[in-house]
C-alpha cells in the first residue's frame, strides 16, 4: 500500500526561519550591545585605570634615593663623606619560600645573623613589590660568586649604593656622630615618600640632629621590565634633590690637638668662639669609630662597645656631668658685684677656717693658716674658699642660683645636637622636688665653691665662660656655620644672633672678674700654663674634691696617683683676655689638680688655636711637665657641716659625695 506523501507546508517552514533568524539576530545584537558596552566602560569610562594597569605590567617605577649631604670642618676638610658600594637586595613578591632563599643563598654569600635580623625587621614594613636590602657592602669577591649564581635566586639582585664614611674616625665620632639601617621603628616614625628607597638614617651627633638636611628628596625612574619583572630599558627619570652639605665651625687641627691632649685619659673638652658661640672644638676621650655603625655593626663590636669600663659611647662633653669646682667662683664674684654685695676693694679675712654665726662646726679654708686678708682679684687669683663662703651666704641661695642660672647652668645651653644634658644648678626649689627637704645654709656655703649639688657638663661650663668672656653677651653654642645647597652654589651661613642682652651690665664688673683671672694665669695656680703664649690668657682651675668627713684632708702622705683616683680636674680659659676669641673649658675624670692635669690640655687646645688663625706654635716649657711651684696643697679639701643626701642621679644628677671641698 503506498504511504500519502505530506504536502509540504512552506508558509510554516518560513515563519519557523523568521523566528530563528529573529532570535539569532536578537542574541547577535545582544551581544554586539554587550561588547560594546564593555569596549565603553573599559576604553572610556575607566580607560585611565586599566591604561595604568596595563602600564604598571610592563612599567615600574623605581625610586633613586638621594645622595646624603657631606660634612666639613670650618676649613673645606671632609668629615663625612659618601662611598659607592654594592648590596644585596629581596624583592619578596618574587620570592617563593623566603626561608629556603635564605639558606641557600647563605652557602654563595655569607649572610650573618644580623643581617638577617635586619632584613626581617625591615621586611614586615616594607611592601611586597619593593626591594629590602639584605647585606650591605659586598665584596668584589662575594658579588663575582653571586653573579655566577644569581639564575638560582630570582628576586635578588646586587644594587649598587653610596655608603657613609667617616675619614676621620674617633676624632669627631661625638660630634658628627654615624648613620644606621632603617629598621621597623624608623619606617613607622618617618615619611614612607621621603625615605622611599633608602636604606640609612642619622642615629648621633650632627647626622640625628640635622637629619633633615642631610637627608635630601628622593627622585625616581620608570623602568619597562619584561614577564620575568627584569628591566629591559629605562623609560623616564627624574632625578632626586641631594642633601645639604654642612659647614662646621670646628677645625680639625684644634680637635685633633684637644684630643691627643687627654692622652686617652677619660675626659672631654670644649672650646667656643665668645664672638658668635661657634663651637671651635668638641672631644669626648675615649672615643669610637662611627664606621662601625654604618652598616650594622656585629654583636660583638657592640658588646665591646657597651660593657667596656671607659664608656667609648658616652659623650662626656655633651651628657657628662660633674661638679665643677673652684672654677664658679669668678662668676660667683661676678654676681656679688652685680647684685651689689660686694665691691672689688671689699676685703675678707682667711684664717684657715669658716664658721656660720650661731653654728660649732666650720669649713676648712683652700690653704692650711688660710691666705691672709684678700680683695676679689686676690680671692680669684688665690681661689680662697674664705672669701666665696662668706659670699655665698651674703648672697643667699636664691639669688646664687638666679645669677648663675643666666648662664645656662641648671639647664641645657642650646646647642645645636640632641641629647643635651641638663646638670644640676643648686636651689631651693631644686631640692625640694628632688629630696622633698628644706635648704640649709650649709648647702649654700659649700654651693659656693662648686660643690655640693653642683653638676655641670664640659659644654655648660664653656658656655658659661664664654659668654663672660664675650662681655656677657650669650649666644647658643653652634656646631653648624653654614648649610650649601648645591654643588654650584656657595655655602649660606646660619644666623645665630644673641639669645638675650648682656649678663654683666657694669663694664667694671667684669673688668675686676677678668683682673682676677689674669692674675691666676701670672702669678696663681696657671701661672705655668700661659708661659711662652703669645696672648694674654685669663683662666681658673678647679679640682672637685671627693672625700668623705673621716678623710684626712691635710694628710700630705697622699700622692698625686692617690689624689688622681679621686678628683674630677677642671681648667677653663680664654684668651686674648682684653679681647676673648675663644674660651675653653676641659675636665680629666681623673686629675690630682685642676691646674697640673687639665691645664696643659687647655694650653694644648690653645696652641693649636694659634696655628690655626695664621700663627707659629707657641714655645715654652712641655705645658704636660710638672709645675714649677708646689703642686697646691691637700688642705684644698674642705669637710662641710650639711652632708648632702647620697643617691646616684643618673646622667644629669650625678652621685652627690659625702663630703665636699675645693682648690685653686
Amino acid at each position: 500500500m503506498l504511504k500519502r506523501r505530506s504536502i509540504k507546508d512552506s508558509r510554516g517552514e518560513s515563519a519557523l526561519f523568521r523566528r530563528r533568524a529573529l532570535v539569532g539576530f536578537a542574541l547577535i545584537l545582544f551581544g554586539l550591545v554587550a561588547l560594546v558596552t564593555r569596549f565603553v566602560y573599559l576604553q572610556v569610562l575607566h580607560h585611565d585605570e586599566f591604561v595604568v594597569r596595563s602600564e604598571n605590567n610592563r612599567v615600574k617605577p623605581r625610586a633613586i634615593p638621594p645622595a646624603r649631604g657631606l660634612i666639613y670642618d670650618r676649613s673645606g676638610v671632609l668629615l663625612a663623606d659618601n662611598v659607592p658600594a654594592f648590596r644585596l637586595e629581596v624583592i619578596p613578591e618574587q620570592v617563593s619560600d623566603m626561608p629556603a632563599l635564605l639558606a641557600e643563598i647563605g652557602a654563595v654569600v655569607p649572610i650573618g645573623s644580623d643581617d638577617v635580623e635586619a632584613f626581617k625587621k625591615q621586611l614586615k614594613q616594607s611592601r611586597r613589590f619593593e626591594s629590602v636590602p639584605l647585606k650591605m657592602r659586598l665584596t668584589e669577591d662575594e658579588i663575582d660568586r653571586f653573579a655566577v649564581n644569581r639564575w638560582r635566586f630570582p628576586g635578588v639582585d646586587v644594587v649598587p649604593y653610596l655608603t657613609r664614611r667617616y675619614p676621620y674616625g674617633t676624632h669627631f665620632a661625638h660630634v658628627v656622630g654615624y648613620v644606621g639601617r632603617l629598621d621597623a621603628d624608623d619606617l613607622e616614625r618617618l615619611d614612607p615618600v621621603r625615605y622611599k628607597g633608602t636604606s640609612h638614617v642619622g642615629r648621633s651627633g650632627l647626622e640625628r640632629s640635622y637629619e633633615d638636611m642631610l637627608h635630601g628628596t628622593p627622585g625616581y625612574e620608570l623602568v619597562e621590565v619584561n614577564a620575568d619583572g627584569r628591566t629591559q630599558r629605562v623609560l623616564e627619570t627624574h632625578p632626586p634633590v641631594p642633601g645639604k652639605n654642612l659647614y662646621l665651625s670646628i677645625d680639625i687641627r684644634v680637635q685633633k690637638a684637644a684630643e691627643e691632649a687627654f692622652d686617652n685619659r677619660p675626659g672631654a673638652a670644649v672650646a667656643i668662639d665668645p664672638r658668635n658661640g661657634q663651637v671651635l672644638a668638641m672631644v669626648s676621650v675615649p672615643s669610637f669609630d662611627p664606621n662601625l655603625f654604618v652598616n650594622g655593626i656585629s654583636h660583638t663590636d657592640y658588646t665591646m662597645l657597651t660593657t667596656a669600663e671607659d664608656k667609648p659611647l658616652y659623650n662626656r662633653a655633651l651628657r657628662g656631668v660633674y661638679p665643677p669646682g673652684s672654677t664658679v667662683k669668678p662668676l660667683l664674684a661676678l654676681g656679688g658685684l652685680e647684685y651689689g654685695v660686694r665691691r672689688p676693694e671689699d676685703t675678707v679675712l682667711s684664717t684657715g677656717e669658716f664658721c656660720i654665726p650661731g653654728q660649732s662646726r666650720c669649713y676648712r679654708d683652700d690653704e692650711r693658716g688660710g691666705n691672709g686678708t684678700v680683695n676679689m682679684v686676690r680671692a680669684i687669683q688665690l681661689s680662697t674658699n674664705t672669701y666665696f663662703y662668706k659670699l655665698a651666704l651674703d648672697l643667699g641661695i636664691d639669688r646664687l642660683s638666679t645669677f648663675m642660672g643666666k648662664f645656662s647652668f641648671g639647664r641645657p645651653t642650646g646647642v645645636d645636637l640632641i641629647g643635651e644634658a641638663s646638670g644640676v644648678l643648686p636651689s631651693r626649689e631644686w631640692k625640694a622636688g628632688r629630696y622633698k627637704q628644706p635648704w640649709f645654709p650649709g648647702e649654700t656655703v659649700i654651693s659656693g665653691i662648686g660643690q655640693g649639688y653642683w653638676a655641670v657638663t664640659p659644654m655648660q661650663l664653656s658656655h658659661a665662660y664664654a659668654t663672660f668672656a664675650g662681655h656677657g653677651t650669650p649666644y647658643a653654642p653652634r656646631l653648624v656655620m653654614a648649610t650649601q645647597g648645591g654643588v654650584d652654589s656657595r655655602p649660606a651661613p646660619l644666623a645665630n644672633p644673641p639669645t638675650g642682652p648682656s649678663l654683666i651690665q657694669k663694664p667694671g664688673d667684669w673688668a675686676a672678674v677678668n683682673q682676677g683671672m689674669i692674675a691666676v694665669m701670672t702669678g696663681g695656680t696657671g701661672k705655668t700654663v700661659g708661659v711662652g703664649f703669645p696672648y694674654v690668657i685669663a683662666g681658673k682651675s678647679g679640682t672637685a674634691e671627693r672625700y668623705s668627713r673621716t678623710t684626712n684632708a691635710y694628710d700630705e702622705r697622699r700622692n698625686n696617683a692617690y689624689l688622681a683616683s679621686r678628683h674630677r680636674a677642671w681648667f677653663v680659659a680664654y684668651t686674648p683676655a682684653e679681647d676673648p676669641k675663644i674660651a675653653v673649658a676641659a675636665v680629666l675624670e681623673s686629675g690630682a689638680w685642676g691646674a697640673q692635669d687639665a691645664g696643659p690640655i687647655v694650653r694644648k687646645i690653645l696652641n693649636a688655636w694659634v696655628v690655626q688663625q695664621g700663627g707659629t706654635l707657641p714655645v715654652g716649657p712641655p705645658p704636660s711637665a710638672a709645675p714649677a711651684s708646689p703642686a697646691p696643697d691637700p688642705s684644698e679639701v674642705i669637710e662641710p657641716s650639711i652632708e648632702p643626701p647620697m643617691e646616684s642621679g643618673g646622667d644629669d644628677i650625678p652621685a652627690i659625695p659625702s663630703s665636699s671641698g675645693a682648690n685653686p
